[in-house]
């Protein structure tokens, strides 16, 4: 897999439980040639959690791609005209960046960056992490499932004996997926026992 030449904007919205899962896979896209561009929404820079101070994990990811990261909506409307992106990832993807993406609400930074990729008919990768994927974002992720250029990380239930409506994408994937999309295919399969890959 050589993803030489090719620019790939990562954009990171609020799941902040899966940072330490998508950090590596940042830096995969990196060592396998990609220049990557990271996209932070609000809640990224704001707000602080059990697993980090707010911004913490965007300055690991803007050192680990030496680029300084959009953090605005008008400064990610630009990669629309430029044409500066091969492909767009969302990860970790939120029920609530899911909702706003299938119904074209353009009110963050990532959500402006996908919206200016899929302009360029280029595709927008998307990494779920919702404990309401089987409840109501159900209905938002066939939408998106349905969509001209959207491709998914392979994802499943993540804690389905505590966690019946969680659904995680299996983020280590993410550069396989990304590299299917660029040729326009779905990484197959697309639904996994995500729960297994974290027993012991």
């Amino acid at each position: 897999m050589d993803l030489s030449g090719k620019t790939i904007g990562f954009g990171v919205t609020g799941s902040h439980c899966t940072y330490e899962e998508i950090f590596p896979e940042v830096k995969r896209l990196c060592d396998l040639g990609a220049r990557v561009l990271p996209v932070f929404s609000h809640h990224v820079m704001h707000t602080d959690t059990r697993f980090g101070a707010a911004g913490e994990w965007a300055r690991k990811i803007e050192e680990v791609t030496g680029n300084q990261a959009i953090t605005t909506i008008p400064e990610a409307e630009p990669l629309g005209p430029s044409k500066a992106l091969d492909a767009f990832v969302i990860a970790p993807c939120t029920a609530s960046t899911l909702s706003r993406f299938a119904h074209a609400n353009t009110d963050s930074p990532v959500l402006m960056a996908a919206k200016a990729t899929l302009r360029n008919g280029r595709p927008v990768v998307v990494a779920i992490s919702t404990n309401d994927g089987l409840g109501l974002s159900l209905y938002n992720i066939a939408m998106l499932m349905n969509a001209k250029n959207v491709y998914f990380v392979p994802f499943g239930q993540d804690a389905p004996h505590v966690k019946m409506n969680s659904l995680v994408a299996l983020m280590r994937l993410i550069p396989e997926t990304v590299a299917a999309a660029l040729e326009g295919r779905q990484l197959q399969p697309v639904l996994i026992e995500r729960w297994r890959e974290d027993r012991p």
